[in-house]
């Protein structure tokens, strides 16, 4: 069976290119002595976790649930960061995680003798104020009043209420980009030495995040290496990083078919059953237009059409793309970069299917991972009686 074979809409997890990710990222990892970690917030497929887990040193958390997959799929370090953690959970996670990050000093103060009576190595997310991104200001953890990551002003008033605390502390955390290039990095490191460096040469280690786009074609390796090389022979300690993207880029793909088309004055437009708002949500929530195979930008081939999806939201739309010849129902379109942040992400709104998921393996052979229907939409909504 070839791609556009199989049934519609749907996932396939290229495994040859993620494989190639994950060599890139090791060898970002030999060169340096840093440990690099999934971020499962991206991709939490776990049936490409043995995979995976040839090349990398664990997987980091956003909560309990990724906790767990990450310990009960992955099996090496298991690391997590909440803004806060719930009472209730915090006894789970911490049988399952051996890094736990804290968000405030608060939730530091409730929790770290607990955490450390059972051993668990913890941190607290510092935010060094230094914004590089522009556009994407939904994901910049660095803009005002940001709720994400403690300020020095923050610590400092902290510390001196609980002077104690920051003995506590095991390593500092930093997440400040968003899909970037060393470069980024290379000017956050001062902002983060200038506001924390005191602190650095105490810790046992330090995170720097993700956001770090390190397998796409033309990154700066070498900004990269540097920076994670000076950084632990300046301060003697263990950096991580903890890409989410870049372990699955460009590794993987959402097959649609045409269900319509039609003309709306001079707009030619094209219904999939494949949903931005379902399938995609980046799309509309960043937002982005996704890559095509075979398709131009507006205007650069003949037939310019803007490619819809089947819900009731008149803004499910994926964007507008030229083609050779007018789309017609039944056509098949191969939507690229698409392995991260939709399986993860996707939704049932309006009751659409959830695309099935499969893996092309090295071989070039399909194997089918994940199949869903009407009891998962279902269940979702109130239990099954």
């Amino acid at each position: 069976m070839k791609i556009n074979e199989l049934p519609t809409p749907c996932y396939v997890i290229d495994e040859r290119k993620l494989r190639k990710n994950l060599e890139i990222l090791k060898k970002v990892k030999d060169d340096t002595g840093c440990k690099i970690l999934l971020a499962q917030k991206a991709f939490s497929n776990f049936f490409e976790y043995p995979l995976i887990g040839q090349y990398l040193d664990g997987t980091t958390a956003s909560g309990l649930f990724e906790a767990k997959l990450g310990y009960e799929k992955m099996g090496k370090e298991n690391h997590v960061f909440a803004p806060a953690f719930k009472e209730s959970e915090i006894g789970e996670i911490t049988d399952i995680c051996e890094h736990l990050v804290f968000n405030s000093f608060s939730q530091l103060e409730k929790y770290a003798d607990f955490c450390k009576e059972k051993g668990v190595s913890i941190g607290i997310r510092v935010n060094p104020e230094c914004s590089t991104q522009e556009g994407h200001e939904i994901y910049d953890p660095c803009a005002p009043g940001s709720r994400l990551g403690t300020t020095r002003a923050q610590w400092d008033a902290a510390v001196a209420q609980q002077p104690g605390l920051a003995a506590l502390l095991d390593g500092l955390h930093f997440h400040t980009l968003c899909e970037q290039d060393a470069d980024a990095l290379a000017a956050t490191l001062p902002a983060m030495e200038k506001a924390f460096g005191d602190l650095l040469p105490q810790m046992k280690w330090v995170n720097f995040g993700g956001g770090h786009h390190i397998t796409r074609p033309g990154y700066d390796l070498s900004t990269l290496e540097r920076c994670i090389t000076e950084t632990q022979r300046k301060y003697g300690l263990q950096v991580y990083l903890e890409p989410g993207e870049a372990w699955a880029l460009n590794a993987g793909y959402l097959l649609t078919t045409v269900l319509d088309t039609l003309q709306n004055g001079e707009t030619s437009l094209a219904i999939l059953d494949m949903s931005a708002a379902c399938h995609t949500p980046d799309v509309i929530e960043m937002p982005y237009r996704p890559p095509l195979m075979d398709a131009g930008e507006p205007g650069e081939k003949p037939c310019t059409i803007r490619l819809g999806g089947p819900t009731c939201l008149a803004g499910d739309v994926i964007g507008d793309y030229s083609f050779d010849a007018p789309l017609t129902e039944g056509d098949k379109l191969l939507f690229g970069d698409m392995a991260i942040y939709t399986t993860c992400k996707n939704n049932t709104f309006n009751g659409m299917p959830l695309p099935d998921i499969w893996a092309l393996q090295e071989d070039g052979t399909l194997r089918q991972l994940a199949h869903f229907g009407y009891g998962d939409f279902k269940q979702r909504l109130g239990s099954c009686r």
